[in-house]
């Protein structure tokens, strides 16, 4: 049975819940900053296009633990409720079928420890919730804080991406990490 239009995580400084359409314009917002993409493959867009984009990640939702599936989840401060960013997990293409987990923090809300708190709980989700065994993070070499918060989390450097086709060329040159569940319950 798939729970996750009903999930909510808590942690100390953050709430970690699904996107509402209530959400649309503060996470719009958050996404005009183009320094956010710096190093991901998206770009700031038209609120038309973003809206699209928007409602695709609210109608994931329906998809069940045991089909593909990719979640994204809107992350708040508990203190004042203001978006700092979003987070989630699932099929990523050029690796199918494997999982990977990603995220985005605005900029004012960089080297406080979100990320890191809220890859923590969304890696619990996804263990211990969803009963998933293995995931895999990606970032670019240069993104030396998301390499960080990899290994902090506990993942596993791999090896570096090479040969993707041109459609998946992004990827190339990434480091690969991955996190088995049995690797995550030995950390904590």
């Amino acid at each position: 049975m798939n729970s996750v239009k009903e999930m909510r995580i808590e942690t100390d400084r953050l709430i970690i819940r699904p996107f509402i359409l209530n959400d649309l314009s503060e996470c719009y917002e958050l996404m005009q900053d183009e320094e956010l993409f710096n190093y991901l493959d998206w770009k700031v867009t038209s609120i038309e296009i973003f809206k699209g984009t928007f409602n695709w990640w609210i109608d994931l939702y329906e998809t069940n633990f045991d089909d593909d599936f990719k979640y994204n989840f809107a992350i708040f401060l508990k203190d004042n409720n203001a978006l700092i960013g979003w987070g989630g997990f699932g099929a990523i293409d050029c690796f199918y079928p494997e999982n990977e987990i990603y995220y985005l923090v605005g900029k004012e809300y960089w080297r406080k420890g979100y990320a890191t708190e809220m890859m923590n709980a969304l890696l619990d989700y996804y263990f211990n919730t969803i009963g998933m065994n293995k995931i895999i993070a990606l970032a670019k070499p240069e993104n030396i804080a998301s390499n960080r918060v990899i290994q902090k989390l506990g993942f596993k450097f791999q090896y570096f991406v090479h040969g993707l086709p041109q459609e998946f060329d992004f990827y190339n040159g990434e480091p690969y990490y991955s996190l088995t569940k049995e690797e995550y319950l030995q950390k904590i």
